[in-house]
């Protein structure tokens, strides 16, 4: 892609964010005991991959979402989210991928394929697009979120397990983060862990 990135940041409300990768049964289980709400769901994301990590862009529901990454501190990451069903609002250079994958199609008529249009992307729009299956537990802890989630890789087949915690107070998160015995865990976000030039411990 030839445009650069924004240099603003976000309009969308910045959370800070942990996750890790493998199994930590008893990370699992302490979120389970700690949860005051459990919920259960089944998602089919479509990760645009660009080579700067700090934009994380998915496509969801005809959607299309964009994280960006605003600050670092303490091992957890700070990001922005937003929803743009038009090229207009989107940063750039999602807002060229947004008319190229035709997401603002009519919503009667024809039958849209995300996979068909991602498959007709010129290869040098510099994206690397994974699909991917999610079976997700989400967690409510106080006014924490969190999540244990087995990721698919649809194109390889492979699973990678995830957990996650987010929220708007940085101590509680450190506090948690510890509670459950992650300190030393190296933060990887979604987009990375499944970026195929990239392999995952």
């Amino acid at each position: 892609m030839t445009k650069k990135r924004d240099s603003g940041g976000g309009s969308g409300h910045a959370r800070y964010e942990y996750r890790v990768w493998g199994e930590h049964r008893k990370a699992r289980k302490a979120l389970s005991r700690l949860a005051s709400e459990e919920t259960r769901e089944t998602i089919d994301d479509c990760y645009l991959i660009v080579d700067d990590p700090g934009w994380n862009a998915k496509v969801r529901d005809s959607t299309l979402k964009v994280k960006q990454l605003v600050a670092e501190h303490r091992g957890f990451e700070a990001w922005t989210s937003d929803r743009h069903r038009s090229s207009d609002t989107a940063p750039s250079p999602f807002d060229d991928l947004f008319d190229e994958l035709r997401l603002d199609r009519p919503q009667r008529g024809k039958k849209y394929d995300l996979a068909k249009e991602i498959a007709s992307l010129d290869s040098d729009t510099g994206v690397r697009p994974v699909f991917v299956t999610k079976r997700r537990r989400r967690y409510r802890i106080g006014d924490l979120r969190a999540e244990v989630t087995d990721v698919e890789i649809l194109e390889s087949g492979e699973v990678l397990p995830t957990l996650s915690i987010e929220g708007d107070d940085l101590d509680e998160l450190v506090a948690l983060r510890k509670q459950l015995g992650l300190r030393d865990e190296p933060n990887v976000a979604v987009h990375q862990a499944i970026d195929p030039g990239v392999p995952v411990d």
